[in-house]
């Protein structure tokens, strides 16, 4: 799953009749999921997250930049918070399946766009910046709306769009960034100063340096001496929570990548602990990507010498346990999690029961079919092989093989979730060619664009078991291990796997075969069928070797 998440700000905070509308252009993109509307008061600006794939999303940010134009006139425009325009920032933000520059190039296009169609000035700052001196958003803000005009007249031009200032509109920074996350550490504690004290010692930014008569140290330039923090990407301050009653450390983790939840509780624990403090839990405000709570969830299997290949259900359990994120309230990883919300208000095949799953297969619709099977036939394998290789780890008679089977275990779970992911994606390109197939040929030029949707939309559905088949290959690799070096009581575990493995590359086999049927490419039908004859072949006949295999594990 590709998805990107954007974060518009616009300049309006008390109509709700405007902000229902910039809310309902983005809801009524199709493949856009509306994750929350934050409208401020008394700053008079409204923050929007929504998530979807990169193409959804950038469609519907225009959208509600070209709304928020309509209805928001900034000449009359008062609130507290520095902004620049009527749509005021509009990041792009990666979550799952997309890099950072994939998100810049998604700023750019629609810096293009909104700058040449709708006529705003566009200014692209952090990982989309196209000068380093636009990096940072308060450096592209300076001045504000009020001094904007002046500076435009003094050669502050725009990346795309009028280098004429725009009265109504003001103008937009789009840009891409890393995902934020708003995360405060509680204390058991109301003393907002020994909050703060953790605050200083933790955040990036850190505190000014003293003399030894307790005098802040001054550069030759008359500037404050900072000393750093101990944590990168981190910035933090102390505060106490009437609702709580209690002191917390607020923290702002600019990029997870670089300070972990994780790394970040602990530091708070490691600090409060030499202030004579305890940390009772924490809270994650807003929403929350998947991939920290794993890696949270991994971090604390390992300091408790557990298997770490276990499923994101389990990982995330541990997190929420050992961060404390149910601490202050309650901590729902369905409404929390980003991708989790996502899937299911997609009603993704992958969460349905086995009971409904197999109901939906076996009913008059041709989706899902064959390809979705072999897909979940691999989900399958994968499963088996991680099991065996939990089973293994932390047995005493095999300690040697222990750092070999988390790793296996690891990387089936990964594979597994591949496979899941491609169980929709098979019954998704199916739905692609009848979508293609429904486009009118009324005219010449109309039977042709249908033509090439169809032929497009096949070879898409030709290459989504293609995909599957070698990772099939991939799945074999897993349950060769488990056969090999697992534990001998989980051998038809391991050989069950192998056995699926071969299942899910048949299957998927014979999906790209009669897909080639239909495809009118002489040149991509002879080298898929090559290649993919090539590769079923090759994991035929390592399926039977494994089968032999682990007969004889069996039976010695």
């Amino acid at each position: 799953m590709r998805l990107v998440e954007c974060v518009p700000n616009f300049s309006e905070g008390q109509s709700k009749k405007v902000i229902d509308a910039i809310a309902e252009a983005i809801s009524s993109v199709e493949g856009v999921n509306l994750l929350d509307v934050d409208p401020g008061k008394s700053t008079n600006r409204t923050v929007i997250t929504f998530v979807g794939e990169p193409e959804a999303v950038s469609e519907a940010a225009f959208q509600a930049i070209a709304k928020a134009q309509s209805l928001i006139d900034m000449k009359v425009h008062k609130g507290a918070h520095p902004r620049i325009g009527a749509t005021d920032v509009c990041p792009f933000v990666p979550v799952n399946g997309i890099t950072m520059e994939e998100c810049a190039e998604l700023a750019k296009q629609l810096g293009a766009r909104v700058g040449s169609e709708l006529g705003i000035p566009i200014y692209l700052y952090a990982e989309a910046a196209q000068k380093p001196e636009r990096a940072n958003l308060a450096d592209v803000r300076q001045g504000e709306y009020e001094g904007l005009a002046e500076r435009m007249k003094n050669g502050f031009k725009p990346d795309f769009g009028p280098t004429k200032f725009n009265a109504e509109s003001g103008a937009t920074v789009i840009g891409a960034r890393p995902f934020l996350i708003a995360y405060n550490v509680n204390l058991n504690t109301k003393s907002q100063k020994l909050a703060n004290e953790i605050a200083m010692t933790i955040r990036e930014g850190g505190r000014a340096k003293r003399n030894d008569a307790g005098e802040i140290v001054k550069d030759k330039d008359g500037k404050s001496v900072k000393v750093p923090g101990t944590l990168k990407a981190c910035k933090a301050v102390g505060w106490y929570i009437d609702e709580y009653d209690q002191a917390q450390v607020s923290i702002n983790l600019v990029d997870y990548k670089v300070t972990s939840l994780h790394h970040a509780f602990d530091e708070a624990c490691k600090q409060a602990e030499k202030l004579g403090l305890r940390v009772t839990g924490s809270e994650i405000v807003g929403m929350v990507p998947l991939e920290p709570l794993l890696d949270a969830g991994r971090h604390y299997l390992k300091m408790q010498n557990r298997p770490t290949g276990v499923p994101d259900k389990e990982l995330i359990d541990i997190a929420i346990k050992s961060l404390g994120l149910c601490d202050v309230s309650k901590f729902d990883p369905q409404q929390k999690v980003i991708e989790y919300r996502v899937s299911e208000s997609a009603k993704l095949l992958k969460n349905f029961t086995v009971a409904d799953f197999v109901d939906e297969v076996s009913s008059e619709s041709p989706a899902p079919g064959g390809g979705s099977v072999a897909a979940l036939m691999g989900a399958l394998s994968a499963g088996l092989s991680s099991m065996v290789g939990n089973l293994t780890f932390g047995k005493k008679e095999f300690a040697a093989s222990q750092p070999l089977m988390d790793d296996l275990s690891i990387r089936a779970q990964k594979l597994k979730s591949e496979f899941l992911e491609a169980v929709d994606a098979d019954t998704k390109a199916f739905n692609l060619i009848l979508q293609a197939r429904r486009l009118p040929k009324d005219t010449a030029a109309d039977s042709q664009a249908r033509d090439a949707a169809i032929l497009e939309a096949s070879k898409h559905a030709t290459n989504v078991p293609f995909a599957v088949l070698g990772k099939a290959n991939q799945a074999l690799d897993l349950a060769q291990l488990a056969i090999e070096s697992g534990n001998p009581n989980s051998a038809s575990d391991a050989g069950v796997a192998a056995s699926s493995a071969y299942a899910c590359a048949e299957g998927a086999y014979l999906n790209v075969l009669i897909n080639l049927g239909s495809i009118e490419d002489e040149n991509y039908c002879t080298q898929m069928s090559k290649e993919a004859g090539s590769l079923f072949d090759h994991v035929k006949t390592r399926a039977d070797a494994l089968h032999e295999m682990v007969l004889d594990k069996i039976s010695s």
